[in-house]
């Protein structure tokens, strides 16, 4: 099992950058595929970016391709989404979570692929 918290969220002005991390628990989380969803107020929660065990593998929505970047360090059971040139439609809570089992880019955007998530941060892009 591994326990996931989230942090970095906040307000920025469109075209700024945020960097999320995601802090795991336990001694196992490298053995997770882990990535992010996010939910904006009255949308559906929406798939935003996941990356393999080792790190080999990245996915990512074609919304944030280019702009958003996951990352993981093993070592310190911590997980990152770099958020360049942000806009106002990437305002939404951001989950982290956790997957037992091997993805791929389909696999990915599933939630139900994913056993454990965090309790979620905010990030707002202002105009």
């Amino acid at each position: 099992q591994v326990q996931l918290v989230e942090s970095g969220g906040g307000l920025v002005q469109a075209g700024g950058s945020l960097r999320l991390s995601c802090a795991a628990s336990g001694r196992t989380f490298s053995s997770y595929a882990v990535g992010w969803f996010r939910q904006a107020p009255g949308k559906e929660r929406e798939f935003v970016a996941a990356i393999s065990q080792g790190g080999a593998s990245t996915y990512y929505a074609d919304s944030v391709k280019g702009r958003f970047t996951i990352s993981r360090d093993n070592a310190k059971n911590t997980m990152y989404l770099q958020m360049n040139s942000l806009k106002p439609e990437d305002t939404a809570v951001y989950y982290c979570n956790a997957a037992s089992v091997f993805l791929t880019a389909y696999t990915a955007t599933q939630q139900t692929r994913y056993a454990y998530w965090g309790q979620g941060t905010q990030v707002t892009v202002s105009t």
